[in-house]
C-alpha cells in the first residue's frame, strides 16, 4: 500500500500540481476566481456566477452562447498550460526526448482543469433547475454546447502543436544535430554522473493513457534539449497572440451583434492573455518583472496627469470642449446659483407646472402623489415596473395623470422611467396598453452581459472607437454598451435628450422626473431634471441664525448651463443614477476642479431626502390647492431587517468588522435615517399627508432576487409574486380609495 501512495505522490500529474503551488501561486488565482464565481462566492451580489452558468448571446441562452464559453474556456486551459509548461520545462527534461511533448504535458497537468469542469458541469446543472427553470432536455442541450465548444477549441490548438512538433525535428539545425552526436561521442566511454532531479517523478501517463517511466536524458546535450523546448515556446507564444488579437477584434466590432460575445468568453479570454503575461514576465525578466511593472505605471499615470491619456468617462450629450467656460466648483460659485431670486424665481416657474397639473385633475382638490422607487438594480426596476402596472389596472388607466413627480435612485428608476415612457406614448396618442407583460420582460432583460464583456474587450483591449451625440464625441465603453442595451431592451423609447421632455413636464402631461447622483468629492447631490431646481440645493434653515445656510445639493442645469446640458441623454441620466462601484465607471463632469458622480444611492437610496424637501418647499401651495399628499415608495428590500447569517468566530473577526459595517449595513443605515426623517415629516404634516410603501420580499432566501443586472426566470417568478404578498396586497387595498 505503502509502494501505491510513493508511486501516486511522485507521479508527474501530483509533482505538477505541487509545483504550480510552490512557486508560481498567482497563476492559482485565476483558477480560484473561476471556482468562486461559477459557485456563487465571488462577486455573487453582482450577479457574477450567472455570466458563466446561464451565458447569453444574441439576446438568449442557447446551444450557440455555451459552445462560445466552452470554446473560451478551452483557450483558457491550453494557454495555462502553455505558460506553465513553458515555465516548468526546466523541471521536465525528459518529455523532450518524447513525441508531442507538449499534449504529455497537458494529460498530465489536467487535474485541476478536469476538476473545473466537473465542479462548473455541476453547476449548471443546478442552475439550469433551480434559476434557468429549463427542462432537462434543454440543460442537456446546453451541455453539449459547451464540451463541443471546448472540444472544438482543443482539437484546433492541439492540430496547430502537432505541426509544430513536426516541424521541431524536420528544421532542427545540421548544427544542432552535429553537437548532439559530438556530445553522445564524448560521454560514450565515460560513465554518466548520477542524474539528479528538482522535481522527482517515477512516471508519467503517456498519450494513449499509459503509464510510463521517465527516461533517463543524461546522454543527451543541453543545447539539445533546450532547442526543443524553445521550438515549443515559440509555438505556444504565438497561439497567446493570436488569442491577443481575436481579443481585440471582438471589441473593435462590438457594435455588431454578432461580434457581442458572451461574457464569459470574454473573461476567460482575458484570463488567458493575463496568465501568458504574468508568465513572460516571471520567465524572462525574472527579478525585473516588479520593477517593469512599477515603470509602466508611471508612465501611464504621467500621460494621464499630461492630458495624453483619459480614460474617465464622460456624461453623453454634454459639452467637455469648451475648457474656458467650465464652472468653478467650490462653495462661492455654487451659492450663486441659488440666491435668494434664484430661488424664487424657480418656485414661481414650478408653481406654474403645478397649476398645470392641477387643472388636468377631474378634481378641484385632487391628492398630491408622489413616486419615490428604491435602488436595487434589475430586481428594483421589474419589481418598479410590477408595481405601476398593477396601479393602472386598479384605475383603469388613470393612475399617472394623478401623479406629478416620480425621483429614487438606480434601478428603480430605470423601471419608473421605462414605464413613463409608455405612458407619454399613450398621452401623445399611440396605442399602448400600460399592463402589457411584454414591459415587464423588457426591463427585466439582461444588462450584465453587455457591461463585462465590453469591458474586457473594449476597455481593456480594444482601441478607442467613439460615437456622437449632436455635436459632441464620446469615447465607446462598457458605459456605452450598457445604455445601448438597456434603449434596446426598451423598445428604444429611451433614446431621447432631456430637452425632450422640458414641454411636456412643463404642461403637467407626463410626471416630472428627477434623477440624482452622488458627487463623490463631498458627497453632495447632483440633481438632475428637466427644470432649474436651485430651491432644492439647501434644507430649511432659521432665518433667525447668522450662519448661512450651505448647498448640500446642485442642480444640474444652473451648474452647467454653459454645457449644453438639456442635450444630456436621458439614459446617461439613469446610468448616472445607477453606477454601481465598478460595475459602470463614475461619470466624471466639466468643472474645474474635476468633479465624478456615482450611484445615487450612496445619498439617498429611496429618494426620500429629495421629495420631502420639494413638499417642504411648496407646502403652502400643497394646503391651498390639494386634498393632501400621498407618497407612495417602491422599494427592493424589506425596510426593517435582522441579520439571519451569525457572526464569524475567527481571530480576524474585530479586524475585519470596523471596515465592513458600512459595507454591510448601508442600506440599513439609511432605511433608519429615512424612517425618523419620514416619522417627523408625518408628524409635522398631520393627517394630509399618507405614505404607503411598497416592499419586494422574497418567497423564500433561497429564492431572493441577487443586487444585479441579471436576472435568472425563478428571481422573475419570485419578484412578480411578491405583489400579492399578504403585506403588499393591504397597502393596495388602502391605497386604492385615494385614488378613485
Amino acid at each position: 500500500m505503502k509502494k501505491y501512495i510513493i508511486g501516486i505522490y511522485y507521479s508527474l500529474p501530483v509533482q505538477l500540481v505541487l509545483l504550480h503551488t510552490k512557486k508560481y501561486q498567482l497563476l492559482l488565482l485565476f483558477w480560484y476566481l473561476l471556482f468562486a464565481t461559477v459557485s456563487g462566492n465571488f462577486m455573487h451580489i453582482y450577479g457574477a456566477n450567472s455570466l458563466f452558468l446561464a451565458p447569453e448571446y444574441l439576446g438568449e441562452v442557447s446551444l450557440l452562447s455555451t459552445t462560445i464559453v466552452g470554446f473560451a474556456v478551452a483557450v483558457f486551459i491550453i494557454g495555462w498550460n502553455i505558460t506553465t509548461f513553458i515555465l516548468h520545462s526546466k523541471h521536465i527534461l525528459f518529455l523532450a526526448t518524447t513525441a508531442q511533448p507538449f499534449l504529455k504535458y497537458c494529460i498530465n497537468n489536467s487535474i485541476i482543469p478536469i476538476s473545473f469542469l466537473i465542479y462548473y458541469l455541476y453547476y449548471s446543472i443546478d442552475y439550469g433547475i433551480h434559476k434557468e427553470l429549463i427542462s432537462a432536455g434543454q440543460i442537456l442541450l446546453l451541455i453539449v454546447g459547451f464540451l463541443g465548444g471546448l472540444i472544438l477549441s482543443i482539437l484546433i490548438a492541439f492540430t496547430y502543436f502537432f505541426g509544430a512538433d513536426k516541424s521541431i525535428y524536420r528544421f532542427m539545425s545540421p548544427a544542432m544535430k552535429m553537437e548532439s552526436q559530438r556530445y553522445l561521442e564524448r560521454i560514450k566511454n565515460n560513465p554518466l554522473a548520477k542524474q539528479k532531479y528538482k522535481v522527482r517523478v517515477d512516471w508519467f501517463l503517456s498519450a494513449r493513457f499509459h503509464l510510463r517511466k521517465p527516461r533517463d536524458v543524461r546522454h543527451y546535450s543541453q543545447p539539445f534539449l533546450d532547442s526543443i523546448f524553445k521550438r515549443h515556446h515559440f509555438a505556444a507564444a504565438l497561439s497567446i497572440v493570436i488569442a491577443f488579437i481575436t481579443l481585440i477584434a471582438v471589441g473593435y466590432f462590438s457594435d455588431d451583434r454578432i461580434f457581442q460575445i458572451p461574457a464569459a468568453a470574454s473573461i476567460t479570454l482575458l484570463f488567458a492573455i493575463l496568465i501568458a503575461v504574468i508568465g513572460a514576465l516571471s520567465y524572462f525578466l525574472r527579478n525585473w518583472g516588479l520593477i517593469l511593472i512599477l515603470t509602466f505605471y508611471i508612465g501611464i499615470n504621467y500621460l494621464f496627469q499630461e492630458g495624453y491619456l483619459d480614460l474617465r468617462n464622460r456624461a453623453y450629450g454634454l459639452n467637455y470642449n469648451n475648457v474656458q467656460e467650465r464652472p468653478i466648483y467650490n462653495q462661492e460659485n455654487v451659492m450663486k446659483l441659488c440666491t435668494p431670486a434664484q430661488i424664487e424665481y424657480d418656485k414661481n416657474n414650478f408653481i406654474h407646472i403645478l397649476n398645470n397639473w392641477k387643472n388636468r385633475q377631474k378634481t378641484s382638490k385632487p391628492y398630491f402623489i408622489i413616486i419615490n422607487t428604491s435602488g436595487g438594480g434589475t430586481r428594483s426596476a421589474t419589481f418598479t415596473m410590477n408595481v405601476l402596472q398593477r396601479l393602472d389596472s386598479l384605475t383603469k388607466g388613470n393612475f399617472m395623470r394623478n401623479v406629478f413627480m416620480i425621483n429614487g435612485a438606480s434601478g428603480g428608476m430605470m423601471g419608473a422611467a421605462y414605464f413613463r415612457e409608455l405612458y407619454a406614448e399613450k398621452v401623445r396618442g399611440k396605442s399602448v396598453n400600460l399592463q402589457d407583460h411584454t414591459y415587464v420582460q423588457n426591463i427585466s432583460k439582461d444588462l450584465l452581459n453587455p457591461i463585462f464583456s465590453s469591458f474586457i474587450t473594449r476597455d481593456l483591449a480594444s482601441p478607442a472607437k467613439y460615437f456622437s451625440v449632436g455635436n459632441y464625441s464620446y469615447v465607446k465603453d462598457r458605459a456605452y454598451a450598457f445604455e445601448e442595451k438597456l434603449n434596446e431592451n426598451t423598445q428604444y423609447l429611451l433614446g431621447k435628450s432631456l430637452k425632450d421632455y422640458v414641454v411636456e413636464e412643463a404642461q403637467a402631461k407626463i410626471p416630472m422626473m428627477i434623477f440624482n447622483a452622488a458627487i463623490t468629492r463631498d458627497g453632495r447631490k447632483l440633481i438632475v431634471g428637466t427644470q432649474p431646481m436651485t430651491f432644492l440645493m439647501c434644507g430649511k434653515h432659521d432665518s433667525t441664525q447668522l450662519t448661512l445656510p450651505d448647498a448640500d445639493a446642485i442642480d444640474f442645469v444652473s451648474l452647467f448651463k454653459k454645457q449644453d446640458p438639456y442635450n444630456l441623454r436621458i439614459l446617461t441620466a439613469l446610468r448616472m443614477n445607477a453606477t454601481f462601484p465598478y460595475v459602470l465607471p463614475n461619470v466624471w463632469l466639466p468643472t474645474n476642479p474635476v468633479i465624478d458622480v456615482m450611484d445615487a444611492g450612496l445619498r439617498d437610496n429611496y429618494g426620500q431626502e429629495t421629495s420631502l424637501r420639494f413638499l417642504q418647499v411648496f407646502k403652502n401651495w400643497i394646503a391651498e390647492n390639494t386634498s393632501g399628499v400621498l407618497l407612495i415608495q417602491i422599494t427592493d428590500r424589506p425596510m426593517a431587517q435582522w441579520a439571519k447569517t451569525p457572526l464569524s468566530n475567527s481571530i480576524l473577526q474585530p479586524l475585519v468588522t470596523p471596515f465592513l459595517l458600512l459595507q454591510k449595513n448601508w442600506h440599513t443605515l439609511q432605511a433608519y435615517f429615512e424612517n425618523d426623517q419620514l416619522n417627523y415629516w408625518k408628524e409635522a404634516a398631520g393627517s394630509t399627508f399618507r405614505h404607503f410603501n411598497f416592499q419586494y420580499v422574497a418567497s423564500s432566501d433561497e429564492a431572493h432576487a441577487s443586487l444585479s443586472f441579471h436576472l435568472t426566470p425563478a428571481e422573475k417568478v419570485d419578484i412578480a409574486g411578491a405583489l400579492d404578498n399578504p403585506a403588499n396586497t393591504k397597502i393596495f387595498e388602502h391605497l386604492l380609495p385615494f385614488l378613485k
